[in-house]
């Protein structure tokens, strides 16, 4: 990770840690970066999404700013989702697409994300080049006369995306009753129309942005209101995404959670009966689950691990020739489709699976068993030097020789967030809870935990 470009580009408070000079300042390198790469009569674009946050406008105009000072044109979707960005981008022959949101955070965060001309996230070399360019190591000049950038309106990018999300459907939907929790965020306009085009009755909650109310209490972050939504109206699943959709957890018609887990296990068997799943194997991450990997054994279903982040499950994918790999968040890449995550997608074919095999989400979820697992976050003053705190080092070794082969501890930093996430899998959640907080009470007894 640099200085300001995390796992997920970005982000932190906004007009605080990203502010519109960032924005205006990143704008201004890829316009130049991308002009200077091109012959002189070929024109240089760039795409821009946001998602609802009150704080998008302002980076959008910044970025759209720096952009068209730069000599390249900057083509605005508007409210949109990041999978749309990335299909827009490849699609349609941008230079790069740029998205503006924070994802799962709160409204008073924000970040930006940048997608190389396949929609892919941004080699870091690039994202080197923009940090010294922030940090004042290179100057950029300014576009004059003719050579001026463009600001265009480009909603028609965003309605081709949906488009194409409509044409995966291979079934109607009709009879289905299905919840959709679209987090205040870019979801909230895109996944009824989609839905409601394949002939479902849909439900929903979340579809009422305000640029104050992303994620607050809804989301994948908050599936209780969707738990709740799906029984008291009988419905046959719900899907919950969050800020920017390129994630998405459901809930069965039983009102229980289906994380991405269930999800990877369920699209894994799906496709490896069709013979779609290259390779025999499905990509995860280290957070994955103990009971994902006993059910993908029990399946003959190979797997690998990376890193916690999207980036890192698609360069293995991209690298190794796989076709699905994802998060237990919810962050699922399905290759042939997809070159990010994409919480729609996710749900559309979740829906195929269920069509086909005539079966419910808690009937494909069955074979599946989750150990018990806590997660706690603690905000710490440096992470770095809190996870090589030898005090603290010391505090997981001693959970993990309890554990034994019984159980496991994962202690790692946040790519977003000033955060040490401590996870613990054991046979119990008592026993899961104690051994995590064992570790978060070192932490802060060093004087790491910031209030």
């Amino acid at each position: 990770m640099g200085k300001y470009f995390g796992t997920d580009g970005f982000r932190g408070e906004a007009n605080i840690d990203l502010t519109a000079d960032h924005a205006y300042k990143i704008g201004r390198f890829l316009g130049w970066y991308y002009r200077q790469r091109k012959p002189a009569e070929e024109n240089t674009s760039i795409v821009i999404g946001k998602d609802t946050r009150r704080s998008s406008y302002m980076l959008e105009y910044a970025l759209a700013a720096g952009i068209t000072a730069s000599g390249a044109d900057a083509c605005l979707l508007h409210v949109t989702t990041t999978p749309s960005v990335s299909f827009v981008t490849r699609t349609d022959s941008f230079d790069c697409g740029v998205m503006i949101s924070a994802s799962h955070n709160p409204y008073y965060d924000n970040g930006i994300k940048l997608l190389n001309a396949q929609g892919e996230k941004m080699e870091q070399s690039v994202l080197d080049l923009i940090e010294d360019y922030l940090d004042g190591k290179q100057t950029v000049p300014f576009a004059q006369r003719e050579k001026l950038g463009r600001t265009v309106d480009y909603v028609a990018g965003r309605n081709r995306y949906v488009g194409y999300l409509i044409s995966l459907g291979m079934y109607s939907f009709k009879g289905m009753r299905i919840g959709l929790d679209c987090a205040n965020g870019a979801a909230w306009s895109i996944a009824r129309t989609v839905f409601e085009a394949l002939s479902a009755k849909t439900y929903l909650i979340g579809t009422e942005p305000d640029g104050l109310n992303i994620n607050a209490g809804v989301g994948s972050t908050h599936i209780q209101q969707l738990q709740k939504l799906v029984l008291e109206n009988a419905l046959d699943v719900g899907f919950a995404y969050d800020g920017d959709a390129d994630r998405c957890l459901c809930v069965d018609e039983k009102g229980s959670i289906v994380t991405g887990d269930h999800i990877l296990y369920i699209l894994g068997q799906y496709m490896r009966e069709r013979g779609q799943l290259d390779n025999n194997t499905v990509v995860t991450t280290v957070m994955s689950n103990f009971g994902l990997y006993k059910a993908f054994d029990q399946a003959g279903i190979q797997y690998a691990k990376t890193k916690v982040g999207d980036k890192y499950v698609y360069e293995y994918m991209s690298q190794n020739g796989c076709r699905l790999g994802g998060e237990q968040s919810g962050h699922i890449i399905i290759s042939k489709y997809a070159n990010t995550g994409d919480g729609l997608l996710t749900s559309l074919k979740l829906m195929e699976v269920m069509l086909s095999k005539k079966q419910t989400l808690s009937e494909l979820c069955k074979p599946l068993t989750i150990y018990p697992q806590v997660l706690k976050n603690i905000r710490v003053a440096d992470k770095k030097q809190t996870q090589e705190d030898p005090v603290v080092q010391n505090a997981v070794q001693q959970v993990s020789q309890q554990l034994g082969t019984s159980g496991r501890i994962l202690v790692r930093e946040s790519g977003t967030e000033p955060v040490i996430r401590v996870m613990v899998e054991a046979a119990t959640e008592a026993q899961c809870e104690d051994y995590v907080n064992r570790v978060i009470d070192v932490i802060r007894a060093q004087g790491h935990a910031q209030l």
